[in-house]
């Protein structure tokens, strides 16, 4: 036993749960849950992109992420006059995870906005909204073709992502609110169902630390990787 919450082990990540359409009015919605944890995922379709955009002819998906007051143990002030620093830095994040697996082309000219809402927050909130909204946007796009809008789903592949690092000078996988409050390298993984990274995001809360502990959390994650995408084909119905 290694003092893990529910007695888990250093590779084993927490029970992924993942509900559809749980949003009527959104073109896409899930809720998913890895532990406590807990996301509202809605994907809005739009008919139009950025002006930036336009003269390409090619669409855009974005991002947006915020953390419900009373999803933590104290009450997180709402960001009223705009996203501060780590919530942008978070649907940044998603933005790029979701685009990186995206064909603008077909996807025309409509913008995707997927809205990331923590209902309950005990670690990896940015990593679960991922995995999340991965779904939630595959729906938005089967609504686009449904429609007669796009020709195919401009998803070429799912994107999800995990959180890992060091704690008490083990490798583990899915951090929990505590284990990430005290880890001594705390990583998120964004990776596809290729096999390509998307980004990896890695810290060392202390001392430096080791390449041999880096590949250590990169096999935990990769492996892992492929348990959400299972949740996610399950949630969509895929075969």
């Amino acid at each position: 036993m290694n003092g893990r919450t529910g007695g888990r082990r250093s590779d084993q990540i927490r029970s992924v749960i993942i509900e559809t359409d749980v949003a009527p009015y959104a073109e896409g919605s899930c809720i998913i849950s890895t532990g406590a944890t807990r996301v509202l995922c809605t994907a809005s379709v739009s008919t139009n992109v950025p002006p930036w955009r336009e003269a390409s002819g090619a669409g855009w998906v974005t991002a947006e992420y915020a953390m419900l007051p009373r999803a933590t143990h104290t009450r997180t002030r709402r960001e009223r006059s705009g996203a501060k620093g780590r919530t942008q830095e978070i649907q940044r994040l998603i933005g790029r995870s979701l685009r990186s697996v995206t064909d603008m082309k077909i996807l025309g000219l409509h913008t995707v906005t997927v809205d990331c809402d923590v209902l309950h927050a005990d670690g990896g909130t940015r990593t679960a909204s991922i995995t999340g909204a991965c779904v939630a946007v595959s729906l938005a796009f089967e609504h686009l073709v449904s429609e007669g809008l796009i020709v195919r789903n401009p998803m070429r592949e799912r994107v999800a992502a995990i959180s890992v690092g060091l704690v008490k000078g083990e490798a583990r996988l899915d951090l929990d609110y505590e284990e990430d409050s005290n880890a001594q390298v705390d990583m998120n993984i964004v990776g596809t169902q290729g096999g390509g990274l998307v980004e990896v995001q890695g810290t060392a809360e202390g001392d430096p630390f080791p390449r041999d502990d880096l590949d250590a959390m990169l096999d935990l994650a990769t492996a892992a990787l492929e348990t959400l995408f299972a949740a996610q084909a399950s949630a969509l119905r895929i075969d």
